[in-house]
C-alpha cells in the first residue's frame, strides 16, 4: 500500500467538474513522484495514499487542496500602450511578464478592452475542483518498514 515517502508511478486522467479534460497521462509514461514530498498538489498525495498496485479509483480534490482560490489581486488591467503595437493579442493567450525584481511569471489575456488588456496571473486551475481517474502502476523505493540488523 502507498504511504508517505514511497516513490510511485500512476496513470491519471484529470477533469474539471464540467467533465472537460485538463490533463492526462494517456499515451505517455505514467507520472512518477515521491508521495508527501510536495512534488504534486496536496490532494493528489492524499488521494494515492493507501492504494495498491493495479488499483483504479477516482478522487475529487477541492480547489483548496489543489491550486487554491482565485486571487483577485493577481488580475491586472494593463494599458494597451505597454504592448508592442504589432503584437496581436487574443483572449486565452499566455504571456510572460517580469516584476520589478526581474522575476518572470506567466499571465493569460482574459479580456481585451478599448484602452487596456486584462491579464490574469492566477494558475489556470485556481478556484477549480479537480477530478482524477487514477491507476497505480508501481510502488518503488521508499523506506523499509522493517530494518534488518
Amino acid at each position: 500500500m502507498v504511504k508517505k515517502g514511497d516513490k510511485i508511478k500512476v496513470h491519471y486522467h484529470g477533469k474539471l467538474s464540467n467533465g472537460e479534460t485538463f490533463d492526462s497521462s494517456e499515451g505517455r509514461e505514467p507520472l512518477e513522484f515521491e508521495v508527501g514530498s510536495g512534488m504534486v498538489i496536496p490532494g493528489f498525495d492524499e488521494g494515492v495514499t493507501g492504494m495498491t498496485v493495479g488499483e483504479k479509483k477516482t478522487i475529487t480534490i477541492p480547489f483548496a487542496e489543489a491550486y487554491g482560490p482565485v486571487n483577485p489581486d493577481m488580475v491586472v488591467d494593463m494599458p494597451k500602450d505597454r504592448f508592442p503595437p504589432e503584437m496581436e493579442l487574443a483572449i486565452g493567450m499566455p504571456l510572460v511578464m517580469s516584476d520589478q525584481n526581474g522575476q518572470q511569471f506567466q499571465v493569460t489575456v482574459t479580456e481585451i478592452k478599448e484602452d487596456s488588456i486584462l491579464l490574469d496571473a492566477n494558475h489556470p486551475l485556481a478556484g477549480k475542483d479537480l477530478t482524477f481517474d487514477l491507476e497505480l502502476v508501481e510502488i518503488s523505493g521508499g523506506s523499509p518498514l522493517i530494518i534488518m540488523p
